[in-house]
């Protein structure tokens, strides 16, 4: 019996949003702006849910990895934002841990980590975590975001990863609503969309 190959593939359309790889994101705000572009970009072009995510550089604020959500286009439930962006970076360096490569890297993400992408944080080698919207407001326009722990961000500083929360929440939020407002697909496990 043979399997078919596993690939994800950033869209095409990533290299006209993107900026010049010298730009230098030096606030949370402009690395939130970049991934809230992303996830209204990924709406605007359909290939997937309402969700940005970007791996930068915390010790020269370059960009290392864009992630959008690939949920539908790829029919691969594992495809969200944070993890793509994730994967992305950790194969531009060469290694399965970001701060094992030696490198002191944030997540920046358009809404709180769903339970998956929580769960992946810890290995993933990031020192920061920067959030947009809430997952009350991911839930509010349909979405499960999985069962996660109450004080999520204090466990994330206890094992060393600094949590940022609410950066740019009403522009991150807005593009939630976008998505709900067209109709976009709100996909989850319960097998209903």
């Amino acid at each position: 019996m043979s399997f078919p190959a596993i690939k994800l593939s950033l869209p095409a359309w990533l290299c006209e949003v993107l900026p010049a790889p010298e730009k230098v994101f030096v606030t949370a705000e402009s690395r939130m702006a970049l991934v809230i572009e992303l996830a209204a970009a990924n709406i605007r072009q359909g290939t997937g849910g309402p969700f940005g995510a970007a791996v930068f550089d915390l010790d020269n604020g370059r960009l290392i990895a864009p992630g959008v959500n690939l949920v539908t286009a790829t029919c691969c439930s594992v495809a969200h934002a944070e993890l793509v962006a994730l994967m992305t970076a950790q194969r531009l360096v060469g290694n399965f841990s970001l701060a094992a490569a030696g490198c002191n890297v944030e997540l920046t993400s358009s809404t709180e980590p769903c339970a998956m992408c929580l769960g992946a944080l810890p290995w993933a080698g990031i020192r920061q975590l920067s959030c947009g919207a809430r997952d009350s407001d991911a839930r509010a326009v349909g979405f499960d975001e999985g069962d996660k722990p109450p004080h999520w961000p204090y466990l994330l500083e206890k094992r060393g990863i600094r949590v940022l929360r609410d950066i740019c929440r009403p522009q991150a939020v807005a593009v939630l609503e976008q998505y709900r407002k067209q109709g976009g697909e709100i996909y989850n496990g319960k097998g209903q969309s």
